[in-house]
């Protein structure tokens, strides 16, 4: 059933991405930045950074834990964005497969429909080509490796995560998608402490390494130092999280966002719902609330 709503919104999305850009009349465009011919293509003009962008093209990545959860879980997520000029929805997809003893995970994760409608102030400050600020679009699909280093142990859970970003994601004339390849790689770290009837306290922090290919013909690739600090608190099957995650990008172009996580998470048995708030704090400026429905499904092995 999830893989046919999926198909449904995917065909449907880019159906009425085609029919945004077909026959479209870009005189606006060349007028408002002064373009002429014999200039430098349009896509050269925009700045491949997480803030000249929507907010999914180079979002901050979810901080890990230091551990891998052992049940297989599918999130299905819907999100609001609100940033002035910007205000933007999505519905997301996660799938979370442990094997191997729940020593190694792999995931598959992104927005599978996007609506925006954007003002003509952000329009004109990203270079964007869609004249009414207004359309859909598809965002790139991420997958992940997932090794538990280390679990359970004098030294503090270990986790390596190793993921890409596809250039699947469309709408680059709207600033929505990056159209081109990313990669990152972190191990995040924690430790359970002040365990009793009470409760749980876990810190837990995360160091990393952030890549993405840009339009800079004299930079091709921007590199970025990855972090995040946090900590959660669990009772029984209620888990509260707070944390503070980004990366520094190196050509100071709005890259290096800065955000705080806080998240509200209730399991059930072979199910579990999610609710968190992002706020941006430098970069990337979006206030953002999601809400999660996580079906846990037995491991694979």
């Amino acid at each position: 059933m999830i893989n046919r709503i999926c198909l449904f919104l995917f065909l449907l999305i880019s159906f009425n991405a085609n029919s945004q850009s077909a026959g479209e009349d870009y005189t606006w465009w060349n007028e408002l930045h002064g373009w002429e011919e014999g200039d430098e293509g349009w896509r050269d003009w925009m700045k491949i950074t997480p803030g000249y962008l929507g907010p999914n093209a180079l979002s901050v990545p979810e901080v890990k834990r230091g551990f891998l959860n052992p049940k297989t879980e599918i999130e299905l997520t819907a999100s609001g964005h609100f940033l002035k000029g910007d205000p933007t929805q999505d519905i997301s997809l996660r799938l979370y497969v442990p094997f191997a003893q729940n020593k190694i995970a792999v995931e598959f994760y992104g927005v599978i429909a996007e609506h925006f409608a954007f003002s003509e102030e952000i329009r004109n400050e990203r270079f964007a080509r869609i004249e009414n600020g207004k359309g859909f679009a598809v965002g790139d699909l991420y997958f992940s490796t997932l090794i538990q280093i280390s679990k359970d142990r004098k030294f503090p859970n270990t986790l390596l995560r190793m993921a890409t970003k596809t250039a699947s994601g469309n709408q680059l004339e709207g600033a929505r998608y990056t159209d081109s390849p990313g990669y990152f790689f972190d191990l995040s770290f924690s430790k359970e402490l002040a365990k009793s009837d009470r409760g749980m306290f876990r810190p837990f922090g995360l160091a990393g390494f952030y890549a993405w290919q840009t339009n800079d013909e004299h930079n091709l690739q921007n590199d970025a130092l990855l972090y995040a600090l946090g900590a959660d608190f669990e009772r029984n099957s209620l888990m509260l999280s707070a944390s503070l995650s980004g990366y520094l990008g190196y050509k100071n172009e709005r890259d290096k966002p800065m955000q705080l996580n806080f998240e509200l998470r209730k399991d059930f048995n072979g199910k579990a719902f999610s609710i968190q708030y992002v706020n941006g704090l430098r970069d990337w400026e979006y206030k953002t609330i999601r809400f999660s429905f996580i079906w846990k499904l037995k491991p694979v092995g």
